[in-house]
């Protein structure tokens, strides 16, 4: 009886060991990580909303975290291509992606994805948020959202509105808004918003819905006219501007620009969480904050837990956005 014994305590001894040493090694994975440079990939071209938000987090981590964070633009195919890139990527934390609602538009305009949305990331954070605001040409005779209605209803498919692409946020947003509103506007895709909207400026097209914290320093020179906020309130960055809702009659039209982190699906649990860790503490520094909130942003820095419904429920909301205004799977 006394050698069972024996060798039971020898194997849970030895079990013991094992697991001490696993706990060991994750620890030292941890403290070691980084130990080498961190690419943050931003699924669209640079300028943007979003890329500045990248930008100004990988300075912050780089600070923080003792390791270059480098921004890797790689836009393409309404956010996709950025996004299998990240997918694909080995799950080390090394590689992260930066995107806002093109990435939960996708599903919903897309009838082919080459990775799964739901289960080929791991959320991190919704970082910030962002209205979306209308803008126009000075020469646009509409000078109110009703009045651009009004405009779209006498002359159906003669108002061109840009976009940064196929299945973006700008794209939505005003597709949206023209379903709500009953009208016929004409969609320009760009291959990235900011082409789109210097063409709004150069007066080549009359409208885009975009980012307020790219398109107000344009509304302040005078280059672009701004009809109001696609957000459910006022924007306290530019209270003067009404809500498209209010200002159309369109109670419940909402498109907000925000900007998300993930890692591919796989990256172990503590890494996700100290880059959850660190990404906060960035977006907490006073300048960052400053900076953020004087293009209209809003910090969010939500847990993973709550990013990952959040990204669950815009796929969901998209998803019907897009049955009920008729938009054609691509």
């Amino acid at each position: 009886m006394s050698m069972p014994r024996s060798s039971h305590s020898a194997g849970v001894i030895v079990a013991s060991s094992i697991l001490l040493g696993a706990a060991s090694g994750n620890a030292q994975a941890e403290d070691t990580y980084p130990s080498r440079p961190v690419r943050i990939v931003v699924a669209i071209p640079a300028g943007s909303g979003s890329d500045t938000v990248a930008r100004l987090i990988a300075d912050g981590l780089t600070k923080r975290v003792g390791r270059q964070v480098i921004v890797e633009n790689r836009p393409g195919a309404g956010t996709i291509l950025g996004n299998d890139a990240v997918a694909k990527a080995k799950p080390d934390g090394y590689t992260l992606l930066m995107n806002g609602a093109a990435f939960t538009i996708a599903p919903a305009l897309y009838r082919k994805l080459p990775y799964d949305t739901l289960r080929d990331f791991a959320p991190i954070t919704n970082a910030v948020v962002s209205p979306n605001v209308m803008t126009v040409h000075p020469s646009m005779p509409a000078k109110t959202v009703k009045a651009l209605i009004a405009l779209a209803t006498a002359h159906p498919d003669q108002i061109l509105y840009s976009s940064g692409g196929n299945g973006t946020n700008s794209h939505m947003a005003t597709a949206l808004f023209a379903s709500m509103a009953h009208i016929r506007l004409v969609h320009v895709p760009y291959k990235g918003s900011t082409p789109g909207v210097n063409d709004l400026i150069a007066g080549q097209v009359a409208l885009m819905t975009n980012s307020m914290s790219t398109r107000m320093p344009h509304v302040r020179a005078g280059r672009l006219r701004a009809l109001g906020v696609a957000s459910a309130k006022r924007a306290a960055s530019a209270p003067e501007l009404p809500t498209i809702a209010e200002a159309a009659g369109l109670p419940g039209y909402e498109s907000a620009q925000w900007t998300g982190v993930w890692a591919p699906a796989g990256t172990p649990a503590d890494i996700v969480a100290r880059l959850h860790r660190e990404i906060v503490a960035v977006l907490q520094v006073s300048d960052t904050k400053d900076k953020l909130s004087a293009d209209g942003s809003e910090i969010i820095a939500s847990s993973p837990e709550a990013f990952a419904a959040m990204i669950r429920s815009e796929v969901t909301r998209w998803t019907a956005v897009v049955k009920t205004a008729g938009i054609p799977p691509m």
